[in-house]
């Protein structure tokens, strides 16, 4: 297995990248963003993206979104194909494609949003923490990305303040984001029935 930098020789796996992104998304109910492949090549081209390959197999991936001039930037599309699941390879690429960020972009708080617990677990042990989304980028391109998720409506009544998802911060000039963030499940579970008992308290009114 080899986790390398991703550049445009890796153009041919767009199309299998963004289908298993939605296969996820679907199996899971996630309502993860659908990507497109031109997009995702445009990642590639950049070398803003991170790709995990067995032989010539596709295996995972995770790219670079950067936002606001460079103030912040988001590690996405993480991923995994069926076959390499369970095995540990989604931590992996998650590690590689944070330090690539870290180094390109030093100066830029990297974030997440997100509903999986292993994305919030993998996140908390890189330094990230919650956040409110109003400490994440005010850039109109990002907030626009979000129209082809289930959950866009949602995002919508709360004026993008509150959804399903949790945000989370790597600061890099932050003390705190230094050592390693404890990860309790049973709290991220209470955050996410909170969540969906305001939202569904207040639709149901």
């Amino acid at each position: 297995m080899e986790i390398v930098i991703a550049d445009s020789s890796h153009a041919g796996y767009a199309n299998i990248i963004c289908n298993t992104i939605e296969e996820a998304s679907q199996i899971r109910g996630t309502g993860i963003a659908k990507r497109d492949p031109n997009y995702i090549i445009s990642k590639l081209e950049n070398g803003n993206a991170v790709i995990a390959l067995d032989g010539e197999k596709f295996a995972g991936f995770c790219y670079i979104e950067v936002w606001s001039h460079e103030k912040f930037v988001a590690n996405s599309g993480l991923i995994v194909h069926p076959d390499y699941r369970s095995m540990g390879l989604a931590k992996k690429i998650k590690a590689k494609v944070f330090a690539h960020s870290r180094k390109k972009y030093p100066e830029a708080k990297i974030f997440s949003i997100t509903t999986g617990l292993a994305v919030m677990k993998m996140n908390s042990e890189l330094g990230y923490h919650p956040v409110t989304f109003s400490e994440l980028t005010d850039d109109e391109s990002f907030w626009n990305g979000c129209q082809s998720c289930k959950n866009y409506d949602v995002l919508q009544s709360k004026n993008r303040k509150m959804c399903f998802c949790t945000g989370m911060i790597y600061d890099p000039h932050a003390k705190h984001t230094r050592k390693k963030q404890a990860f309790n499940p049973k709290n991220w579970e209470r955050l996410k029935k909170l969540k969906h008992s305001l939202f569904f308290k207040k639709n149901n009114k």
